[in-house]
C-alpha cells in the first residue's frame, strides 16, 4: 500500500542570500495590535464621541448667527456665501443620523420659496414702481372693495429682481434652519434645557424631528418603488408614497405618546403658591422687558435705553425660569459639558451676526443694492471676509465617526 507522503511546510525564514530583515509580528515585536484609527493634536478637533460631543446649543446659536446676518441684507451674493458657509459646514460636520439627512430637503424648500415669491410678484404686482417691461398678463377685473389689488397686467424687471431679493433672503433663513436642524442632536438638546422649558420643549423637539423622519420615509418609499420598477415621480405614485408617510408619521405620534405616559411626563412637584406666583411675575416681566429693549436697538431714538432694559428683562426671565424649574421632578443623566470647542462655535456665529450688523450701518447700499434703477450687486470685501468666520465650525468641531464600509462580497 503506497502511504502518502505528508507536505512539506513553506519555509518561514528569509531565502538563502536575502539581506532583508525578518518581518515580526506586532506581538513579537512589543507593539499594540490595534493602532487607533484617527489620531488628533491638542489643536486638532477630535473624533465625536461621549466625551468630546459639541454641545447642541451651540449648534443652534452658530446658525442663528448666520441666520442674523441674512436677515440683514438682501445682496444675493452675501446671501449665497452664507449658503455656501453653512452648506460646507453641514457636509463637513454632518453624521448619518437620519436628522441629518434633512439639509437637502430645506435646501429645495428655499429653491421653491423663491419660485413661490417669484409667481406672487408676477401675478399680484408689486408696489415697486419699474420702466423696463418684460411681458404683459391678462389683467382679471375685480369688484370695487379688491381696489388696490390687480391680478395680472404689466411685468417689469425691477419687481421681478426685488422678488428675488426676497425670496433668497428668506430661503437663506430656511437653509441655517436646516443647517442647525442636520447638525444637532434633537434630544441631546432637549436634555439641556432648563427644567421650567422642559414641556414646551418637548413640543419643539417632537416637530422638529418631524420632517427629517419623513424625509427619510420618503427616500425609503421611493427606493423601495424603484426596485420594483414602479415610477417615483408623478402625481399618482406622490399620491401612493404620501399616504405610507403619514401612516408612519401618526404611528410615530402614538408610539411616542405611549412612551412619555410610561415615563411619568407631565407630573410636578408641589411648590408654593408664593413662588408660582412670583416665576409667574419675574417670567412675564422678563419677556417684556426684552420685547421693549429689543425694540429700543432696533429703533432709531431708542438705542440708548434699548440696551439697559434688554439686560434687566434677560435678568428677570433668567430668574423666573430658576424659580419655575422647582416644579420639575426629573433628573439628568450625563449632562452635556459647554466646552472651549462649543464657545468657538457659538462665538463664531455671533461674531457674523454682529459684523453684519454694524456693516448695516456703515454701508448699507451695499447690503442692499437699489433696484430702482437697477444696479448690478457688488461684493463688499469686509463683510464677505465677516461671513467666512462661521466656516469656523468646519475646523474646530468633533469629527463624526465615518460608518463602517460592508465587505465586498466575492463570486465564486
Amino acid at each position: 500500500m503506497l502511504r502518502r507522503s505528508k507536505p512539506t511546510p513553506a519555509p518561514t525564514g528569509p531565502a538563502p542570500g536575502d539581506t532583508r530583515p525578518a518581518r515580526r509580528s506586532p506581538a513579537a515585536a512589543g507593539e499594540p495590535p490595534h493602532q487607533p484609527t484617527y489620531k488628533y493634536k491638542k489643536w486638532q478637533a477630535p473624533l465625536a464621541g461621549r466625551a468630546t460631543a459639541l454641545h447642541a446649543g451651540a449648534w443652534w446659536l452658530w446658525a442663528l448667527g448666520l441666520a442674523t446676518a441674512a436677515s440683514r441684507t438682501t445682496n444675493p451674493l452675501l446671501l449665497g456665501l452664507i449658503v455656501g458657509v453653512a452648506g460646507y459646514v453641514v457636509a463637513a460636520r454632518r453624521t448619518d443620523a437620519p436628522w441629518a439627512r434633512s439639509y437637502g430637503a430645506f435646501l429645495k424648500l428655499g429653491l421653491f420659496v423663491i419660485g413661490l415669491r417669484l409667481v406672487f410678484s408676477m401675478l399680484l404686482g408689486s408696489p415697486i414702481p419699474g420702466s423696463h417691461t418684460l411681458f404683459t398678463l391678462p389683467e382679471v377685473p375685480l369688484p370695487a372693495w379688491a381696489q388696490g389689488i390687480r391680478f395680472g397686467g404689466k411685468v417689469t424687471a425691477e419687481q421681478l429682481v426685488f422678488a428675488f431679493y426676497d425670496g433668497a433672503k428668506l430661503a437663506a433663513l430656511l437653509v441655517c434652519v436646516g443647517a442647525a436642524n442636520a447638525l444637532a442632536n434633537p434630544a441631546r438638546l432637549l436634555k439641556s434645557l432648563p427644567a421650567a422649558l422642559y414641556e414646551a420643549g418637548v413640543a419643539v423637539v417632537v416637530a422638529m424631528t418631524f420632517a427629517p423622519n419623513m424625509v427619510a420615509d420618503v427616500v425609503r418609499l421611493r427606493t423601495a418603488r424603484r426596485l420594483r420598477g414602479r415610477p417615483t415621480g408623478g402625481v399618482k405614485a406622490i399620491l401612493q408614497i404620501g399616504l405610507p408617510v403619514l401612516e408612519g408619521a401618526l404611528e410615530r405620534s402614538v408610539a411616542i405618546a405611549a412612551s412619555m405616559d410610561a415615563r411619568g411626563y407631565g407630573r410636578t412637584a408641589d411648590v408654593p403658591p408664593a413662588v408660582r406666583h412670583t416665576t409667574n411675575v419675574l417670567t412675564l416681566g422678563g419677556l417684556l422687558g426684552m420685547c421693549a429693549g429689543t425694540y429700543g436697538l432696533l429703533a432709531a431714538e431708542g438705542a440708548a435705553y434699548g440696551l439697559p432694559v434688554l439686560g434687566i428683562g434677560l435678568l428677570l426671565a433668567l430668574g423666573g425660569l430658576r424659580l419655575g424649574g422647582r416644579r420639575s421632578v426629573r433628573t439628568r443623566y450625563r449632562p452635556d459639558r459647554w466646552g472651549p470647542r462649543a464657545w468657538l462655535v457659538a462665538g463664531s456665529g455671533a461674531t457674523v451676526a454682529a459684523l453684519l450688523v454694524y456693516a448695516g450701518t456703515r454701508d448699507p447700499a451695499a447690503l442692499h443694492p437699489g433696484v430702482v434703477p437697477l444696479v448690478a450687486p457688488t461684493l463688499p470685501l469686509w463683510p464677505a471676509a465677516a461671513i467666512l468666520i462661521g466656516l469656523l465650525p468646519a475646523f474646530v468641531a468633533p469629527v463624526p465617526p465615518v460608518p463602517p464600509v460592508p465587505p465586498k462580497e466575492t463570486s465564486r
